[in-house]
């Protein structure tokens, strides 16, 4: 049996999968504030778990954490988790002396796209990226089954992307990247009419015929298009699968953005022969898929498969 959490900045979510990556159980709890909240967190999960399956944390086949934050997976440490209040921690090492047992570290994003790989390649998919549009905007990239990071760990990182040179500023230091048109902090700014600018009280304006909400709707959409296109054109992917909060609207958005990127298609026979609208899925609906990555990468970090890159790249 292996375990897999997903640090959230306040909640923590974690996973039993058995030997056919099917969930055994699952543990949710409150994250808290600071790298020692973050441990603390992380070994509550795995304790009560181990007890609720009557065994010792150490009879864990493997043990996998995702979390916000750079991350170093070789080490298993994060830095930077600014909304976990960690700065630095060696959070895999720290961990597995608190309970014995090897401890894998994964980005956040990148275990929920190995879950959702997980999830979706019975299906047929073989290559996917994981859009997930939350605070900010990133994405995993999983080729052949294994997780892609490229040789500085920043594959995927697209929100980062400059689409408007003279847009707004960025908290990396850019102006008009990707992440500031299109996420949910892009949002807040696009709608500042709202005191509560969620994607849903968006949409239910929108519904209410608000021409400024409509406006700001159009334009998000359109941006996360344009990363949906991006993803395509840069790594070509079976399947773009759109997680994190502004997925919470369900169909509502994918019917949204297929719709647009047909709009994009007809005045474009390039953009049509790609066939974008079908290869846009949400992400499964009620499945914790960073917590079920997470269990992955730590059972693919013991079996020492999880590669820099895939067989056949350079």
């Amino acid at each position: 049996m292996r375990v897999g959490i997903d640090i959230g900045g306040t909640k923590t979510h974690a996973v039993v999968l058995d030997e056919r990556g099917a969930v055994l159980d699952q543990w949710r709890g409150a994250t808290g504030f600071g790298a020692d909240a973050v441990v603390t967190a992380a070994v509550t999960a795995v304790t009560v778990l181990a007890e609720r399956q009557h065994l010792l944390p150490t009879r864990f086949s493997s043990i996998g954490i995702g979390i916000p934050g750079t991350v170093d997976g070789h080490l298993g440490r994060v830095a930077h988790a600014v909304n976990l209040g960690v700065e630095s921690l060696d959070l895999g090492a720290v961990v597995q002396s608190r309970l014995g047992r090897p401890v894998s570290v994964e980005n956040d994003v990148n275990a929920a796209a190995l879950g959702a790989y997980h999830l979706l390649a019975p299906t047929g998919v073989r290559s996917m990226a994981y859009l997930n549009l939350g605070t900010g905007l990133a994405a995993g990239i999983v080729l052949g089954g294994a997780l892609w990071r490229g040789p500085r760990g920043v594959a995927g990182e697209i929100g980062h992307v400059v689409v408007d040179p003279r847009g707004p500023e960025c908290p990396c230091g850019q102006r008009g990247c990707l992440e500031t048109l299109a996420s949910g902090s892009a949002l807040a700014r696009l709608w500042p009419q709202s005191p509560d600018p969620t994607v849903h009280r968006l949409f239910a304006a929108v519904d209410a015929r608000d021409p400024v909400a409509t406006t700001v709707a159009e334009r998000v959409v359109e941006n996360i298009a344009a990363a949906v296109r991006l993803l395509v054109l840069t790594v070509d992917v079976d399947a773009v699968v759109v997680g994190g909060g502004l997925s919470s609207l369900g169909d509502r958005l994918l019917d949204e953005l297929r719709e647009r990127l047909r709009r994009d298609a007809a005045r474009s026979p390039f953009l049509a022969s790609l066939e974008l609208p079908t290869r846009v899925l949400l992400s499964p609906r009620d499945a914790p898929v960073a917590a079920i990555g997470a269990a992955l990468v730590g059972q693919r970090s013991r079996d020492a498969v999880v590669a820099e890159a895939p067989a056949g790249l350079p």
